[in-house]
């Protein structure tokens, strides 16, 4: 699948079959996400991978409840490493470490786009419930959750105008 089809066809999968993800299928997955580019080439990022359903339960409470958490196969939280950009950067690290964590987001679903899983990038829950039952260390921020699995669905391309805010200054 080249980029552009891979840009153009993906959507946010929210069901899914009850099948598993091959662990290999998911460090492919992951390898993608490495490939983002980084501030400083820091890499001022963290993926935690769950498939504990237990813990993927809790994960989805504190995403206020959205159903995709209940039937995903696993789930990949990334994180922004604040201090590790800091260090470097500054008040401007704290930017950058979320940025950081933005571009591995993308890159992870258009990888699973491209191996056929459905994939979901969550940005509603509690921060703190997250942090908690993550145990992340201080300045470790949540920035998404990402539900993935076998697609269950196949959403219609939304249609309407693909106009964005987007000024020319030349």
């Amino acid at each position: 699948m080249d980029l552009m089809t891979a840009l153009r066809q993906r959507r946010s999968i929210r069901r899914y079959q009850e099948r598993p993800i091959p662990e290999e299928t998911l460090k492919t997955l992951l390898d993608a996400a490495k490939t983002a580019p980084s501030a400083g080439n820091l890499r001022s990022r963290k993926f935690l991978v769950v498939t504990n359903p237990q813990i993927m339960k809790a994960l989805g409470l504190a995403a206020y409840s959205q159903p995709q958490f209940s039937k995903a196969a696993a789930l990949v939280v990334i994180c922004a490493d604040v201090p590790r950009s800091s260090a470097r950067y500054g008040d401007r690290g704290s930017l950058f470490a979320i940025q950081d964590a933005d571009a591995a987001c993308m890159c992870l679903l258009l990888a699973a786009h491209a191996l056929g899983l459905g994939a979901c990038w969550n940005g509603a829950f509690d921060d703190a419930l997250v942090r908690d039952l993550l145990s992340l260390e201080k300045g470790v921020l949540p920035v998404a959750i990402i539900s993935l699995g076998w697609p269950d669905q196949q959403p219609a391309d939304p249609g309407g105008s693909q106009e964005e805010a987007v000024s020319w200054i030349t």
